[in-house]
């Protein structure tokens, strides 16, 4: 009897915080089951593994990226990271150099990284808002890696696609979402 070779899936890791923890709506409602059915539908053996957190800062994701790496071997990665830190007035260098160390991290760990970013309300100043987003640009160029400028394009103005709190999107964003990050993850998905 010939032994049955194992075929390993593609695993794409999501690594963010509660804007893709399902935070305030159903798992099964949230962008990243909207992207696993997506693949599923259009692509075979990929296998998406979602290790956001809620309330997850860059320091935080910078601390626990060898577990995770060790844990789960992800062929992709997408970083979804910085929303917390640009709230909490985090300074820009701090910023940098922890999404710099996770992204090092996972290119040295054989994983393609996809970038997401993050803008900030005007009410934290123009100085620093423009700093906080030119940061997730200048990472993607620094590293050679794909960005996704801003994860709620095209909505992140309108409070309709928002909780209650304006800074979680509600069920109804999620889809768009998904639109976003697309174009710029589907060329990794093909290589």
């Amino acid at each position: 009897m010939m032994p049955v070779a194992k075929a390993t899936a593609t695993k794409i890791l999501v690594y963010g915080d509660s804007l893709s923890a399902n935070y305030g709506i159903p798992i099964e409602a949230g962008w990243v089951s909207l992207l696993t059915q997506r693949i599923n539908s259009q692509y075979t053996g990929y296998q998406i593994i979602n290790t956001s957190i809620s309330g997850e800062t860059t320091l935080g994701g910078r601390n626990r990226i060898d577990q995770v790496l060790s844990t789960h071997k992800p062929n992709i990665i997408i970083v979804e990271l910085g929303a917390n830190d640009g709230l909490r007035g985090t300074s820009i260098q701090s910023i940098y150099d922890n999404l710099a160390t996770i992204i090092q991290k996972s290119q040295r760990n054989n994983a393609r990284v996809l970038l997401i970013g993050m803008r900030l309300p005007p009410n934290y100043g123009a100085t620093y808002t423009a700093k906080f987003q030119d940061t997730f640009t200048k990472l993607a160029k620094d590293y050679q890696i794909p960005l996704v400028p801003f994860l709620f394009e095209g909505f992140g103005e309108r409070p309709d696609f928002f909780l209650p709190d304006r800074l979680h999107p509600n069920e109804m964003a999620q889809p768009k979402i998904v639109e976003t990050i697309w174009p710029a993850l589907e060329p990794l998905l093909t290589k």
